[in-house]
């Protein structure tokens, strides 16, 4: 077990939003709530606390610590994955240079998605092809998770040079809303959806690359589901699911193509009712679910959102 699971304490820097969507998010999984000097709240459950100061400062204490990072803060808010993986994943750290290990640079094809966690927009899942050459090449162009690239300019930029270097082996399914609500309904879990979506990817990319021997994605539940998913071009596919997958140039790749699709699916989405609509599922998307809802209807809004989000169920539930 890597030592940095033992830790027992941990101190980052967070936005005031950032904060309090936190304490939101520990409401609503029934931490129980105090107040300590300079702070905005303290939450406590069983032998974990968490305190965000009014400084920006988040600590974290008790014998959960690894974990609520790992599994809490640093998916749902902080929006990057560090703890604990840096030496295993090839991760940069002071001491600890980034070393990818050897079947990072073997063929093989990386899948990611974007758009799960956004009440507007579809659900985008991209399948990239590498070899050793042009794993080498995306690293030196500087590919890396989506989540850690904040403009849309660089997402741009970097898909461009993704296609140029693996010279159409790629593949990207796009999920549009009236589908996903449809499939959601079909299928009534998250998990299930997003598997069917990752074997589609697969299934395009063999398609292209007949004779890639393997396919790695990020864990997000059980590997029988994307396995079951898999029609008869993916039955002979060794799939691996991997916590923090995204250090794998292939995967990396595969987030940033499904991020632009993603990007240009929302924008376009927009423009017949003149809105812009916003990324994530927060108060924004309240806002704008409401005037849609108010002016174009129920079933607008529905052809534009996730509808099994709660925010959809906010503006729509009682109607």
């Amino acid at each position: 077990m890597n030592s940095e699971k033992t830790k027992t304490s941990y101190v980052v820097e967070v936005t005031e939003q950032q904060a309090f969507q936190l304490e939101k998010l520990l409401i609503e999984k029934g931490w129980v709530f105090s107040k300590v000097p300079y702070s905005r709240w303290k939450a406590s459950k069983e032998k974990t606390s968490v305190v965000a100061y009014q400084s920006g400062k988040l600590t974290v204490q008790g014998q959960g610590t690894a974990d609520f990072v790992m599994f809490v803060l640093e998916p749902d808010i902080l929006k990057k994955a560090v703890f604990g993986y840096e030496k295993e994943l090839g991760l940069k750290t002071e001491d600890q240079p980034a070393v990818l290990p050897p079947e990072s640079f073997e063929p093989h094809a990386g899948v990611d998605e974007s758009g799960k966690g956004d009440f507007f927009g579809p659900l985008v899942i991209a399948a990239v092809y590498v070899d050793e050459f042009s794993s080498r090449k995306l690293l030196e162009f500087g590919i890396k998770d989506s989540k850690a690239i904040k403009s849309d300019r660089k997402i741009f930029e970097l898909a461009g040079i993704i296609r140029k270097t693996v010279q159409g082996k790629f593949a990207v399914v796009t999920v549009g809303n009236v589908a996903y609500n449809r499939l959601y309904g079909q299928f009534g879990n998250l998990n299930k959806l997003l598997a069917w979506g990752h074997a589609r990817a697969i299934e395009n990319i063999l398609e292209k690359v007949p004779d890639c021997p393997r396919a790695l994605s990020d864990k997000f539940a059980a590997e029988n589901l994307i396995k079951d998913a898999l029609m008869k071009h993916g039955r002979n596919i060794k799939l691996e699911q991997r916590v923090r997958a995204e250090s794998d140039p292939a995967v990396a790749a595969a987030s940033v193509l499904a991020r632009e699709a993603f990007i240009n699916s929302l924008k376009k989405n927009g423009e017949p009712i003149g809105m812009k609509l916003p990324r994530g599922g927060g108060v924004q998307a309240d806002v704008v679910a409401a005037e849609i809802f108010h002016k174009h209807g129920e079933q607008v809004l529905v052809e534009l959102c996730k509808k099994h989000f709660r925010n959809f169920k906010k503006v729509a539930g009682n109607q």
